[in-house]
């Protein structure tokens, strides 16, 4: 039986990593999407409560999937998947968190009312953003770089992998280890 005639729904999951680790070839992720779909699809509606950002998740986490595949030996699909999919939400609701919070403390400022400023207000959310700024400068250019992409040019790990030529797993690792080392900045430069 050549390749082309091999009847992906008939092979077990490990079949199917075992022929997607050689071939890379998306027909196999596509098998897995249709097998897997209502479980991630149903989790993600239980973290964003939205069926709209749940889809828009799945198809995260799948994008995410053809290349976590290709570098990690998984034993248990079904149980690494699930594990994912709770990571990439909790993790994406967090920097929204974080997103909206930046955003309402910026809307905030921009809506201070300029007729009769209060001046002691305007200086000290000024010099916050001074030192916000000052603070980012202050990472090394890899948490700088991916900080800067992330938060304020509210781009996605795909298109910071894109434009830095970072892996996913070091986008990752140095928005985590940036965002951290931030705090600290901000904390010891009070």
């Amino acid at each position: 039986m050549s390749y082309s005639e091999i009847n992906f729904s008939k092979l077990s999951d490990s079949e199917l990593l075992e022929n997607y680790k050689q071939t890379h070839d998306k027909k196999v992720i596509g098998e897995l999407y249709k097998r897997y779909t209502h479980l991630i699809l149903g989790m993600c509606i239980n973290f964003y409560r939205d069926r709209d950002d749940a889809e828009d998740a799945l198809l995260q986490i799948f994008e995410q999937l053809m290349e976590d595949l290709k570098k990690h030996e998984v034993n248990c699909f079904k149980a690494w998947l699930i594990c994912k999919v709770k990571n990439y939400c909790l993790n994406d609701l967090r920097c929204k968190d974080f997103q909206n919070l930046a955003m309402q403390q910026f809307q905030q400022f921009v809506s201070t009312d300029v007729s009769e400023p209060d001046n002691e207000l305007l200086d000290k959310k000024e010099n916050m953003l001074e030192r916000l700024h000052k603070s980012i400068h202050e990472l090394n250019d890899f948490q700088k770089k991916c900080i800067e992409l992330y938060y304020l040019q509210n781009k996605s790990y795909a298109q910071i992998v894109a434009i830095t030529g970072y892996s996913l797993k070091e986008v990752k690792s140095y928005l985590q280890n940036g965002k951290r080392n931030l705090k600290l900045i901000l904390l010891n430069n009070k």
